[in-house]
């Protein structure tokens, strides 16, 4: 999940709305549900494609509060500790109780915790807003946009638009639908190169390997360590018996 793309409201409720095509999607699994269709619910109960996303994070992820406090501390900022906490602040349990759960020692140490988190919220606040501001104010440099399979989203997606077409001339010598002249060895560079092979898909439809292999053959010699490398990246996906591939997102 990429999250520099998304709302604090669309983190929070676990789904976006694609106008492009008029979906409902879960920001966990991408699990889509199409505007205008009416799907079967429980006990015979219908649901519009709205309420089914909300259902369905429901049912199958339990809550987005669960899942983002479960998240890896890059992305939360909180120990471990902290995770506990809020877990049982969720549940309803009192400073006392809380102490006893999580072996703190005492009641104050749990609202040491609980006035920490406040101050993270506070200056969690006051960073939206400062980026915020900044982003209206700020032309040049742009990050290029992460692809929604991304599997790790770390320093290697931070490429502007600038270093992107520096990449993209760099090993597209002759202009971007001629052969590649290389495939780089760093991942950065790698990433770039794969964003432009992976146009080459139509997103709507399945190939066979033999197709994959045939379009990648057209942009370099090696379409082994394409594809390979398209997979790894998070670019295309396939079935388990490697009889199917797709671009993913």
């Amino acid at each position: 999940m990429d999250f520099g793309t998304v709302t604090v409201e669309e983190l929070k409720s676990g789904f976006i709305f694609k106008e492009k095509d008029s979906t409902y999607s879960c920001l966990i699994c991408n699990e889509s549900y199409q505007q205008g269709i009416i799907y079967p619910g429980e006990n015979g109960v219908l649901y519009d494609a709205q309420y089914a996303i909300r259902q369905h994070i429901q049912s199958k992820h339990d809550s987005m509060f669960h899942y983002l406090v479960g998240m890896d501390k890059k992305y939360t900022g909180l120990s471990d500790i902290q995770k506990q906490i809020l877990l049982h602040f969720k549940d309803g349990l009192t400073d006392k109780e809380i102490a006893k759960q999580v072996d703190a020692g005492s009641t104050s140490t749990i609202r040491t915790h609980r006035f920490k988190l406040k101050e993270k919220e506070k200056q969690a606040k006051v960073l939206l807003a400062i980026m915020d501001l900044l982003a209206n104010d700020t032309v040049e440099d742009e990050l290029v946009k992460v692809h929604k399979g991304a599997k790790m989203v770390d320093e290697r997606y931070a490429i502007t638009e600038q270093e992107k077409l520096k990449v993209l001339t760099n090993y597209f010598k002759k202009g971007l639908d001629v052969p590649l002249d290389a495939f780089p060895s760093k991942a950065k560079r790698k990433i770039v190169v794969l964003q432009n092979i992976i146009t080459k898909f139509n997103r709507e439809r399945k190939y066979s390997e033999a197709e994959v292999n045939q379009i990648l053959k057209e942009v370099f010699g090696d379409f082994v360590t394409l594809r390979r490398s398209l997979i790894e990246y998070g670019f295309m996906d396939r079935s388990n018996d490697g009889s199917e591939y797709w671009v993913k997102g």
